[in-house]
């Protein structure tokens, strides 16, 4: 049932009197009792707890299926509600808009229409549905931090104590990284810590999901630089420290020159070792340190070492070679108007062969993964590299390949490397959100954390995977569900994701705002993720706001304005996650004092009023 052309038009414009937007209003009200009525089969498959929210959800979907813009205008002028925070509680807001628009009439009695969730009972049970997903978190505070454990975590029992010192009420472990062994130590470190504070830390884990990346690229030399440090002037402030190491217990790692064991039990202090680099420059090393354990040399000079450099001892012209050395990671790097392919078949990628005056002889090829894209490829369709800092348009489609033409990269070229994400924001590659790989991995979930992050859910087939992957587990009930928000196509089927999710008792939905900005557009991620969170307060879903919140702090050491501004901003979620970093300590206690002290100017999207006071306090 679709409203008339009048009742249309009257939403969209300006509409000055009480009896029109009576009008228009019960033509609403009465869709949305019809949508309901409507969608009787779907909720039935809703767990009871979660019967109310569904309804409101749909009504919701009804109340913006229209263009209010007039609407919400002439309800403005007249000095009521405008509906902009009615989400989660559409019906009730509508209904009360419709009797105080009659009264102004005088064409009702004074009576005050019930029978729907009330502005307080959306409150509570958002509230409650937050507590039961992320559990209680400090006093004062009511959005919950959430923190990425490193791998660290599963050996430095302090570190994760600090964490739950500080603040954090949910630890988040991604199975994309690490293993179970990993996983476990991580949780038990969580789990006592949070013993030895008398708090309730959630674990929450997120599956790997698919991903769509770029395959290897040909190895590079094996050679090292070693560089000292110079100032302005390109004075030497630091010399370059090379460690000698022993072939026999050490990998070829940057961490050392491996080198044969008699040549090293030679080294004194002070030697002088000459070289040449591969550039056939002469170089010599002064030996600085010697210990049982190592033997640490300088160099005061720029130079590149490869396993045919031949070292001398100068003392006793003794010479030797670096035994191994790691390869070079290369890259492709792509300037706007390059053309690459991208190839179905494994390959080891190969950079573009050129002729000696700059001429392009063979473009560059790499493989793709998985293969399902290629099903799929269209010419004209948008692809972006590594976290869309390149941008490319797919020229020419082949059975097993497709060539992408370079449409942005910065100034320069942009380099292209091994086992970086790709993404197609307009394309339905048709790919599994649950892997093989995941289901294997939420065996381990379902045993030991309180939450599964779901990635790369696209629609609610995906979703029904997963709850059905619960059951057979019989963990339905047991784990809660996060639904990770993270493509165009999940933003689109939103209110769909969340019905089949409401089989679940306790689910909640993270903004992966990273992702989500490749693929809806950098220009749109604030309209979406305001969306998503309107959405959400419909259904009543706790939302956790994510990625590169105060990144600068943790990774190192002060926080951009912008991101101060961001938390502030995140009051509109139930919870904010943090990324690991070597500040994170810092990062948690800035977050959490931020959010105690601005949670008394705004609760969710709406700005509150307190007495305005002296800047600090």
């Amino acid at each position: 049932m679709k409203f008339e052309v009048a009742q249309q038009k009257a939403l969209k414009t300006s509409i000055q009197q009480p009896e029109e937007l009576i009008s228009a209003i019960t033509a609403i009200i009465d869709r949305c009792k019809v949508r309901a009525r409507e969608a009787s089969a779907t909720l039935e498959l809703v767990h009871p707890e979660n019967r109310a929210s569904a309804i409101n959800l749909l009504q919701y979907q009804v109340l913006r299926e229209f263009d209010l813009r007039g609407v919400q205008q002439s309800l403005k002028s007249l000095g009521l509600t405008r509906l902009a925070n009615a989400e989660g509680h559409v019906l009730f807001s509508l209904l009360n808009t419709k009797y105080i628009l009659e009264v102004m009439t005088g064409q009702t009695a004074l009576t005050i229409p019930t029978g729907s969730i009330s502005i307080d009972s959306a409150e509570e049970l958002l509230a409650h549905k937050t507590a039961s997903l992320l559990g209680s978190t400090k006093p004062k505070r009511r959005v919950r931090i959430m923190v990425t454990q490193p791998t660290q975590a599963a050996t430095d029992y302090e570190l994760v104590y600090n964490m739950v010192k500080n603040g954090m009420d949910c630890a988040r472990i991604n199975c994309a990284h690490d293993n179970p062994e990993i996983w476990l130590a991580i949780i038990n470190n969580i789990k006592r810590a949070a013993k030895a504070l008398d708090r309730k830390v959630k674990i929450a884990m997120d599956l790997g999901g698919p991903k769509i990346r770029t395959g290897t690229i040909e190895e590079g030399p094996r050679v090292q630089k070693l560089k000292p440090k110079k100032d302005s002037f390109g004075k030497v402030v630091e010399p370059a420290r090379i460690q000698f190491v022993e072939a026999a217990v050490t990998a070829p790692l940057a961490e050392g020159l491996p080198m044969r064991t008699a040549w090293l039990k030679q080294l004194q202090k002070d030697d002088v070792i000459t070289y040449k680099d591969v550039r056939g420059k002469k170089r010599k090393l002064l030996v600085a340190e010697r210990t049982e354990e190592s033997i640490t040399a300088h160099s005061y000079k720029t130079a590149y070492v490869s396993t045919e450099t031949e070292f001398t001892l100068k003392r006793n012209n003794e010479m030797t070679t670096i035994l191994d050395l790691p390869p070079l990671s290369q890259a492709i790097l792509l300037r706007k108007n390059d053309t690459v392919t991208l190839m179905k078949v494994p390959m080891v990628g190969q950079l573009p062969k050129m002729t000696t005056d700059g001429q392009l002889l063979k473009e560059a090829c790499l493989s793709c993964y998985p293969k399902e894209v290629f099903d799929v490829a269209k010419i004209g369709e948008p692809i972006l590299f590594d976290d869309g800092k390149i941008e490319g348009e797919i020229v020419t489609v082949q059975k097993d390949s497709f060539q992408v033409k370079i449409t942005h990269a910065k100034e320069g070229g942009a380099k292209l490397k091994s086992e970086k994400g790709i993404n197609f924001p307009t394309l339905d590659l048709g790919l599994k959100a649950l892997t093989s790989i995941d289901k294997e991995n939420l065996r381990f979930v379902a045993e030991y954390a309180d939450i599964v992050n779901f990635s790369f859910v696209n629609s609610k087939e995906d979703v029904g995977d997963l709850l059905n992957e619960l059951e057979k587990l019989d963990a339905l009930d047991k784990l809660d569900v996060v639904l990770k928000i993270e493509t165009g196509l999940a933003y689109e089927n939103l209110f769909s994701i969340l019905l089949q999710a409401m089989r679940s008792k306790t689910i909640g939905v993270m903004i992966a705002r990273g992702d989500l900005a490749i693929e809806t557009g950098w220009e749109n991620i604030g309209t979406v993720q305001d969306e998503i969170l309107s959405i959400c307060s419909a259904g009543h879903v706790p939302v956790i706001w994510a990625t590169q919140v105060l990144e600068s702090l943790a990774k190192n050491g002060l926080p951009s304005r912008s991101e101060i501004t961001d938390v502030a901003m995140s009051l509109k979620a139930e919870c904010v996650m943090l990324n690991k970093g070597p500040y994170i300590d810092n990062a948690i206690q800035l977050l959490d004092k931020i959010l105690i002290l601005t949670e008394n100017h705004r609760q969710k999207k709406e700005r509150m009023l307190p007495r305005i006071k002296k800047a600090g306090f």
